[in-house]
């Protein structure tokens, strides 16, 4: 059974208090944070090219195979450990709820997770695209994600950033309240694979998806840029308000005028009535 909602916000409190006290020693955290980055790389490169031969061929089944492939990003970020700046906006706003962390460390625990995320996903890309892998169905898949995310307006881009740190942030909050792996593991893989089947916008996972195209001539640093404008406040948006204060409003004890049990006085004993 999962742990209860106002227990697993106390340790998203703490989970808080720890990101920031590691935040002081940046270049550390800013490495565990572009160990995020590429991890997430991992599952977009992962993406490409498994279901690129099957978008080539216009199969039915294009988007499932990417959703049922794409757990393998918070899978590694939860069990290897990384800072992930989506995943950070939930415990950082749950964190300044619980009174564990000031507002200018949460936003320079974003920053720098941000930061990282980006350096890290360039520079998977790049390894990538030097090592000549992602080829053929694989690079063209990239191509046209890309020009189809440029193709979307602001707004189009900012909803489906929310609709999906929603799920992601789901998928973190809901494997905090369990201590089994198994069960860790099976929700962070049911909530991805419903924002990737769904065609959401995930920022960090753009990071590294633009880059690629870059190296390969199908995208420019100007169109990452406006992605992430657009793709980041959404993001925060719907990790930050529609999961993070959401549960830690809902963990906060209802105010009542009524006595507790123990509080309220005992009854008067009955009179003793005559008898006989």
């Amino acid at each position: 059974m999962p742990i209860t909602i106002p227990e697993a916000m106390d340790d998203a409190g703490a989970q808080a208090a720890t990101k920031v006290a590691a935040s002081r020693s940046l270049p550390r955290y800013l490495l565990s944070s572009a160990l995020a980055g590429a991890f997430v790389g991992v599952a977009v490169v992962l993406l490409a090219s498994v279901s690129g031969p099957l978008l080539a061929v216009e199969s039915p089944w294009t988007k499932l195979v990417q959703g049922v492939v794409f757990g393998i990003a918070l899978t590694l970020v939860v069990f290897a450990g990384a800072e992930l700046f989506t995943g950070n906006v939930m415990v950082m706003v749950q964190g300044l709820v619980a009174r564990r962390i000031r507002a200018v460390e949460a936003a320079a625990v974003l920053v720098a997770s941000l930061i990282g995320n980006l350096a890290g996903s360039v520079g998977f890309a790049a390894l990538v695209h030097g090592g000549g892998s992602l080829t053929g169905p694989g690079a063209d898949l990239v191509a046209k994600a890309v020009a189809a995310k440029d193709a979307l307006t602001g707004p189009q881009l900012l909803w489906r950033s929310i609709l999906c740190n929603l799920l992601v942030c789901l998928a973190l909050w809901m494997a905090s309240r369990t201590r089994s792996d198994g069960a860790k593991l099976a929700v962070l893989w049911w909530a991805l694979l419903a924002f990737i089947a769904s065609g959401f916008e995930h920022s960090v996972a753009n990071m590294t998806l633009f880059s690629l195209g870059v190296f390969e001539g199908s995208a420019t640093w100007g169109e990452l840029a406006r992605n992430l404008s657009w793709t980041v406040p959404g993001n925060m948006i719907g990790g930050g308000i529609l999961v993070g204060l959401a549960y830690a409003w809902i963990a906060t004890p209802a105010k009542t005028t009524a006595p507790l049990l123990d509080e309220r006085p005992a009854p008067a004993p009955a009179e003793l009535q005559p008898t006989g």
